[in-house]
């Protein structure tokens, strides 16, 4: 069964709340801001090469290539929440979140250049 679409409305604004003010944001609000921009990362880079998480508020896979289908995905990104909000906006850069040591990537193909920023 498909997940129900998160409105871009709602999704959008429950952003604003979780960057805005991030320490005071409630753990709802930055739980649809993380599983709203992941919906945008699989809608804009469809396929199912690359699981991308960020727990523990979602999951994706996507960008197109080899599909991997059971077991250990070879091809992983891992985050918290707050990193990838930064990614996913535009407000730290793939190759310096890489850097920091703030993102996690495992796998030939465990890159989102190219993808990110989604909004």
């Amino acid at each position: 069964m498909a997940r129900a679409r998160i409105d871009d409305g709602a999704g959008r604004a429950a952003v604003r709340t979780a960057l805005t003010d991030s320490a005071s944001a409630s753990r709802s609000s930055r739980a649809q801001a993380v599983r709203y921009t992941l919906q945008l990362l699989a809608e804009q880079a469809e396929g199912n090469t690359l699981e991308v998480r960020v727990p523990p508020f979602g999951a994706v896979q996507c960008v197109a290539g080899p599909r991997h289908t059971r077991g250990t995905p070879p091809n992983v990104i891992e985050t918290d929440a707050a990193t990838w909000l930064a990614l996913a906006t535009g407000a730290l850069s793939w190759v310096d979140g890489l850097a920091s040591g703030a993102i996690h990537a495992s796998g030939a193909r465990a890159n989102l250049t190219g993808h990110v920023p989604v909004l």
